[in-house]
């Protein structure tokens, strides 16, 4: 079972009382390294409120709770169309992240938005696997030891002496032979027995055995970390990439952070500030040529050089922009902390176009603001529209940028 929860909507131990008790242990076993769901209580008694992390939380039960980003200010969980529109709102966020296998999302193919958030990572996953499986499995040169009767590659002195000593006969080596049982195999023919457990898709487990069935010659990986340092990923190779992302997201997983948790079986979770910080600069990317994200040229201070400045988006010569996942209805909303932020920013880089943006939700009244902060130095709060990329007719215009 999925229960869906839309950022800032609270879960409550009656919606659904097993999950509501896993997740609740998990949130405050890393409640120390972030906070994804605050914990609460009011007169309907206790709550998590989903605040700034998306993604999905699956217990070892198999039920999973899925937190999807506000776009609306009526969006709720029980809106399927607002689910929907979430998801793929969300996905597309994803597609701009760097370093992980989400770029080679197709939106406009995708026909299983009804499903849940992990379903529609595992066929992302088993997609990727479909193709380096018609390219080919490729096979290596592996390095094994073992304790033999007779002696090929290189005897190993220390293992000799430490198993051998009575057993002068044998041999304890470490040779070299091509193998389809590489590190790079493993790790994936590993990925999709982890998936077999967990997903609940009939079409999923389906791939997921046709797949298993092609590795069958193939180890599972018995040392995961290790495996991943050994990956060697060359043009031979290339064609493995996307899939063994996707497999370090499902075995290690690398989305953010590693979480634990008693009953977890996996934690996917995502900052909605990096994703709406990499979504919105990528767009300013597309359409100014030279911007550069997270520029980190400039320190706070020069001597001793320390507290190094990172703008989240910068153009030479044109502005500095910061982005914020937050929901600004009017200018008591916004932080101190930000306006001194983009303060420090401008009297570093002497520049005086400074931008602050935020999402636009439907539903809500938000004006566009200016702030002055000296003669030559202003300060604009944007609104960028996820759904219509409204702010790409302020962009172009350079009315503001």
């Amino acid at each position: 079972m999925t229960k869906y929860l839309i950022e800032f909507e609270k879960f409550r131990p009656e919606d659904d009382q097993d999950l509501f008790k896993a997740v609740d242990a998990f949130t405050r076993e890393n409640f120390a390294a972030v906070e994804f769901l605050k914990p609460g209580r009011d007169k309907k008694g206790d709550f998590l409120q989903a605040q700034n992390y998306v993604g999905i939380i699956q217990t070892k039960s198999g039920d999973s709770l899925e937190i999807l980003p506000k776009i609306h200010d009526n969006d709720n969980s029980s809106n399927e169309e607002a689910i929907e529109n979430s998801k793929k709102i969300l996905l597309t966020m994803l597609k701009t992240l760097k370093n992980h296998p989400f770029k080679n999302i197709n939106i406009a193919n995708l026909k299983s938005l009804n499903l849940p958030l992990l379903e529609i990572f595992i066929l992302m996953f088993l997609d990727e696997v479909s193709k380096l499986i018609k390219i080919g499995i490729k096979s290596d040169y592996v390095e094994l030891e073992d304790n033999l009767k007779f002696l090929k590659g290189k005897l190993k002195i220390s293992e000799q002496i430490r198993k051998n000593i009575v057993h002068k006969e044998r041999f304890y080596i470490c040779y070299q032979e091509f193998s389809i049982d590489m590190a790079e195999n493993r790790l994936i023919k590993s990925a999709l027995e982890f998936l077999y457990k967990r997903s609940k898709s009939s079409k999923n487990q389906r791939l997921i055995r046709e797949y298993l069935f092609i590795f069958d010659e193939i180890s599972s990986s018995s040392d995961i970390n290790a495996d991943f340092s050994r990956l060697k990923l060359n043009r031979q190779t290339k064609h493995y990439e996307q899939a063994l992302l996707w497999s370090k997201i499902f075995l290690q997983n690398k989305s953010f952070g590693p979480y634990r948790g008693n009953d977890l079986a996996i934690a996917l979770l995502f900052d909605m500030n990096v994703l709406f910080e990499s979504y919105v600069g990528n767009f300013v990317k597309k359409k100014f040529p030279g911007t550069a994200l997270q520029h980190s040229e400039k320190h706070l201070i020069e001597n001793p050089r320390s507290f190094r400045l990172r703008p989240d988006i910068f153009l030479e010569g044109k502005f500095i922009a910061d982005t914020k996942w937050k929901i600004v209805k009017s200018r008591d909303d916004i932080s101190q902390a930000d306006l001194y932020q983009l303060y420090a920013y401008g009297k570093k880089y002497e520049y005086g176009r400074l931008y602050l943006v935020y999402p636009r939700i439907s539903g809500v009244d938000q004006k566009a603001m200016k702030f002055k902060y000296e003669n030559n130095m202003w300060l604009n709060v944007l609104y960028f529209d996820l759904e219509k990329d409204e702010i790409a007719r302020k962009i172009t215009s350079l009315k503001y940028f």
